[in-house]
């Protein structure tokens, strides 16, 4: 009988060790990939992607990528600012609106008060944090619902941009931006293109991934990022450790006018005219590319990553469904199909973070 060595005993735990350590490690980085909030989302943004470059042909094109990453970009921008507002634990239903009263205070002073495209825009921007600094401080003083605050304002705004207009011009549409001061120079900041292969790109693709990277980095690295998880999650507990909780809410509801005005100002400047009732009803297509972003309804959990990665998969998915040529209304079986798939993975992720933080 052969008595092992003491040597080759340590080596026999050594090994042990280290299969045990690389399990963990395994099982550590599983859990940190879980528990991310737009992992849900980035799944679905593949299948999506593979599904429609097998069915058609034109979708993996340059063209067809240009196509819907523009339309992915305007909504993705709102997005961002929308998930902000939701892990924030708030609603904002003026986003949508606001769209079009940015884009028409900028219209209507340029193109009727004779202002400089630049003046113009200044001014519909001082509009836009004015309208979303009210929502917050009226929420945050009223304690009412911000879904009940924004419906109101949503339908003041939308009786506002039509009554104006039609007092001002005649009509429910402005135009006549390309003949005003400073269009050109503005354009190319908010509506001009980039080449890529020959293919022109739009500049709100930049404009998108640019406030995606903004947006992430203050959610995740800075102290403002921490206040925005703690008023949503648990807002008691939050004022009482000195989080500014109507201050933050109040500059989250200005975030959201912001990327209004700033969406705004893309379409006014490209297209170079605007309807009154424009935007109506896009701020339920925010909530739900929040929502498929990995944003809970109840705050306090979401990412905004996931958030423009929900809009990617919008923007995939309308334009994939009319390279395959089918009838454009199954698009909102599909909205339906990928709010319900994302709320029920939107929980169980949030289950799963909570037993890995114990």
């Amino acid at each position: 009988m052969t008595t092992p060595t003491s040597g080759s005993g340590q080596e026999s735990d050594r090994a042990t060790t280290s299969t045990k350590d690389e399990r963990v490690a395994s099982v550590s980085l599983t859990n940190r990939l879980i528990v991310r909030p737009e992992i849900g989302a980035a799944l679905g943004a593949l299948v999506v992607f593979l599904f429609f470059s097998v069915i058609t042909e034109q979708f993996l094109t340059l063209s067809g990528v240009a196509t819907w990453l523009d339309d992915a970009s305007t909504l993705g921008i709102m997005a961002i600012a929308v998930a902000l507002l939701m892990i924030g634990g708030e609603f904002d239903l003026s986003a949508g609106v606001m769209t079009a009263s940015t884009a028409l205070v900028t219209a209507l002073l340029a193109t009727q008060a004779g202002l400089n495209v630049w003046l113009a825009l200044l001014l519909s921007l001082v509009f836009a944090l004015a309208v979303g600094g009210f929502n917050g401080w009226l929420v945050m003083r009223t304690g009412l619902p911000s879904f009940i605050v924004t419906l109101g304002t949503f339908l003041a705004l939308q009786g506002l941009n039509l009554g104006v207009t039609r007092l001002v011009t005649g009509t429910v549409q402005v135009s006549g931006m390309r003949a005003t001061e400073g269009y050109e120079s503005a354009g190319m900041l908010f509506a001009s293109t980039f080449s890529i292969g020959g293919q022109p790109f739009r500049v709100s693709v930049l404009w998108w991934i640019l406030l995606t990277v903004i947006a992430a980095f203050v959610l995740v690295k800075t102290r403002f990022g921490n206040w925005i998880f703690a008023v949503g999650g648990a807002p008691t507990s939050a004022r009482a450790v000195g989080v500014p909780l109507v201050r933050t809410k109040i500059l989250l509801f200005m975030t959201t006018a912001f990327a209004g005005w700033v969406v705004g100002s893309i379409n006014i400047l490209r297209f170079a005219s605007v309807q009154a009732n424009q935007g109506i009803g896009l701020e339920l297509q925010f909530i739900i590319a929040a929502v498929v972003g990995g944003c809970l309804l109840t705050g306090g959990f979401g990412s905004a990553v996931g958030a423009a990665i929900g809009a990617l998969i919008f923007g995939m998915a309308r334009q994939g469904i009319v390279y395959a040529q089918w009838n454009s209304d199954w698009f909102m079986l599909f909205l339906g199909i990928m709010l319900l798939s994302a709320v029920l993975v939107n929980n169980a992720l949030r289950r799963r973070a909570e037993r890995v933080r114990r």
